[in-house]
């Protein structure tokens, strides 16, 4: 056979630039397939919408008891003889590398497939620091490639490949968020917790603030991601001619605070709307001077994400008395209606409901029905008469208890938590804080917490954690300026303690540890130069007292450092002022446990559970108890559950992982059961959502741990199966 040339040569070439682009192709689908594998959970709970989901498969039900460590990385922040921190960091995991921070704040960066040390950055330069932190955001452009993390009251911008701070960002690479407030930024101190999140780019911040009276307003704002400057803020206590602002007394815009983002927020990208879940106006648990419903108090909030531009809200609690926070980012989900998907926010709450909008316009997908509630009968007070109850999903968290709820360990431990059960004011789920004290249930650590929940969009299912923590309200009217004078310093501090303080740290000192931690022996652990410094800006679940104790800081200092000796009557300098005719009411047992005088719970188990919700449909799929107490577990009864803060997670592979109980376990469940499937013992408490990720091939699950006396400053495990 004679072939002729010229065609061979035409036929190859043909084959050739017909096969260039089918090889170019397969090489980066190949090249974006690895890449979109490695940037798998590259966002505060693994993406934009804050779905906690992951589309890795490769451990799955029928392989995750094969599940075994992979490595652990010692943190090294602390010193040995330092009490152990709790760290609540979700790892953000880009291209093989894994970006955390500790329980005192430092960021660190560690090959996600050895667990080695790549860089550590301290923010505080070597001085005590810490707070909360529950990690860091990932933004880059071409090569610039960044991590932005606060620490303390500083936002920082770091090269993510070295640690060093940016110089062009801010100044010497870090922005004060004290400015652009409402007061002056040297007298204030705004502590982010929750990282912010990314549109283009601008890094979208909320914050933590005080919850007491004299707190700042929550005001969200964006910072441009490459210079640190300050692009736009929401006012979310709203301003005289902004939507809102008739909510309120008149000059509210000027004292009242809170109302602010602590638990981190969602974004819609291809729209380009930006969710917050807003906390509740300060004071928490006294209203009288914030007269109104409150906007944007307790609300979900859709911002244009460009902008900062109002587009809709959902007020979920009015004019709140209870620190019912919105505790967790809203979830961006989508549910089925007659066949139809639409786009939805679902948020969590701590009183346990779940609210579920239409993403664009904010109506409910579900009935909410506007109920009557008890009325207030403290002085001053004007409760609103009505509060929101969705009809569907049914609560995920008990909202009454009665008699018949009471735990019996012991007969004189059951006849005085029902003494006291019998003395106070409960008329259910809103009852209002009353001076003869009051039930709450779930109570200000209930239902969800801010790891809030995992949305799987196979199933359209919502897991989420919840806690049944009831504790008490005790209303006393207090005026400290009055109180202290006449006093030794010594006698001050220890007035401003049993005022502030005794509620979380005890009449003892000896707290509720790992919540609360004890202050006996403090001068053995902390200087009082540090003390101090801590209580004026917070620090974990301690709100700033800068404002309270200003001109009393030799009282709580002699208080705390035991120097009683020597200590000189109070000066009317020293003892402050207050703001005239101003009443202030405060909760003494706030955020404390209603238990027997043995430090049992008083209600009966569970006391934490797992829940799967269909949001399409509004029913449970299951409910399950999530951890155990085994010295309180009844002979052959079902598990206790424990109270926890961290969420699930919710993978391809058909799995819920979940740590955060006392029991340091970390559990991987069926989701489509509730079945448990696999479990492991950690070195301390996962007080953190976990993560999980692709290197190399290779699926990976890590959480953050908890210190112990091994290591105070914690440790990252990582599992894969060998």
């Amino acid at each position: 056979m004679i072939f002729n040339t010229r065609v061979l040569k035409k036929i190859r070439f043909k084959t050739f630039v017909i096969l260039i682009p089918v090889v170019a192709f397969v090489l980066f689908v190949g090249y974006q397939t690895r890449q979109d594998d490695d940037r798998t959970w590259s966002i505060y709970k693994a993406d934009a919408e804050s779905t906690s989901y992951s589309k890795l498969s490769q451990i799955n039900t029928g392989n995750v008891g094969l599940l075994q460590p992979a490595w652990t990385f010692s943190l090294k922040d602390m010193a040995a003889t330092g009490r152990p921190g709790s760290s609540e960091c979700n790892p953000i995991i880009v291209d093989g590398v894994m970006y955390a921070t500790s329980a005192k704040h430092w960021v660190y960066a560690v090959n996600a497939e050895t667990g080695e040390q790549i860089w550590s950055f301290d923010p505080f330069a070597g001085a005590e620091g810490g707070g909360v932190s529950r990690g860091v955001t990932y933004w880059e452009d071409a090569e610039d490639k960044r991590i932005l993390v606060t620490g303390g009251d500083q936002l920082f911008a770091l090269d993510a490949r070295t640690g060093r701070p940016i110089p062009e960002f801010g100044k010497n690479g870090a922005v004060s968020m004290n400015v652009g407030l409402r007061d002056d930024p040297e007298s204030i101190s705004v502590i982010p917790t929750s990282p912010g999140i990314v549109f283009k780019n601008l890094l979208i911040m909320g914050a933590e603030v005080s919850e007491l009276y004299g707190a700042q307003p929550g005001y969200i704002r964006a910072y441009d991601c490459r210079t640190g400057k300050l692009v736009w803020t929401f006012h979310s206590i709203p301003l005289p001619g902004e939507p809102g602002y008739e909510t309120w007394p008149p000059d509210a815009h000027k004292y009242a605070g809170g109302v602010n983002d602590w638990a981190g927020m969602s974004l819609d990208i291809k729209r380009g709307m930006v969710f917050l879940a807003l906390g509740s106006p300060s004071y928490d648990f006294y209203g009288a001077d914030r007269k109104g419903s409150n906007l944007y108090g307790n609300s979900v909030v859709a911002l244009d994400a460009a902008t900062g531009k109002y587009i809709w809200h959902y007020q979920i609690v009015h004019h709140d008395l209870w620190d019912y926070d919105l505790p967790a980012p809203p979830n961006l989900v989508t549910v089925v209606r007659d066949g139809k998907e639409i786009d939805a926010v679902a948020q969590v709450t701590k009183h346990g409901f779940v609210f579920v909008f239409n993403r664009v316009t904010g109506e409910p997908l579900f009935p909410i029905e506007e109920r009557k509630v008890p009325v207030s009968h403290i002085p001053g007070e004007e409760s609103w008469p009505t509060q929101p109850y969705p009809l569907k999903p049914k609560p995920f968290a008990r909202q009454i208890m009665t008699e018949a709820d009471l735990t019996h360990y012991t007969a004189a431990g059951h006849d005085s938590i029902l003494k006291k059960f019998r003395s106070m004011r409960y008329e259910g789920l809103f009852t209002p804080p009353d001076l003869k004290g009051t039930l709450m249930l779930p109570g200000t650590r209930g239902g969800a917490e801010w790891g809030g929940a995992a949305y799987d969009p196979a199933s359209h299912v919502l897991f989420v954690k919840s806690n049944d923590s009831p504790e008490i309200e005790s209303m006393q009217k207090v005026d400290v300026e009055k109180e202290t004078q006449n006093q030794t310093v010594f006698e001050q501090g220890k007035s401003i303690y049993m005022t502030y303080c005794v509620s979380c740290h005890g009449k003892d000192k000896n707290g509720d540890e790992p919540t609360y931690p004890s202050l006996i022996g403090l001068r053995n652990r902390m200087t009082r130069e540090a003390a101090l410094d801590k209580i004026k800006k917070g620090g974990g679940k301690m709100p700033a007292f800068a404002s309270v104790i200003k001109g009393k800081e030799k009282g709580i200092v002699a208080f705390l450092y035991e120097r009683e000796q020597n200590s000189s009557k109070v000066t009317k300098m020293e003892t402050g002022q207050t703001k005239a005719g101003a009443d202030k009411y405060l909760n003494l047992t706030a955020y404390g446990h209603f238990r027997d005088p043995n430090g049992n719970p008083a209600i009966k188990p569970p006391w934490g559970t797992l829940n799967a919700i269909n949001l399409s449909t509004g029913d449970y799929e299951w409910q399950i108890p999530l951890g155990n107490d085994e010295a309180r577990q009844e002979k052959g009864g079902p598990e206790t559950g424990q109270e926890g803060s961290a969420g699930p997670i919710v993978t391809a592979g058909g799995l819920v992982f979940i740590g955060g109980t006392r029991d340091s376990k970390f559990r991987a469940f069926d989701k489509s059961d509730g079945k448990l499937l696999w479990q492991s013992a950690l070195p301390g408490v996962a007080n953190a959502t976990a993560c999980t990720y692709m290197v190399k091939g290779k699926q990976y699950v890590a959480v953050s741990v908890g210190g112990n006396k091994t290591n105070p400053s914690g440790f990252i495990v990582a599992y894969k199966i060998p």
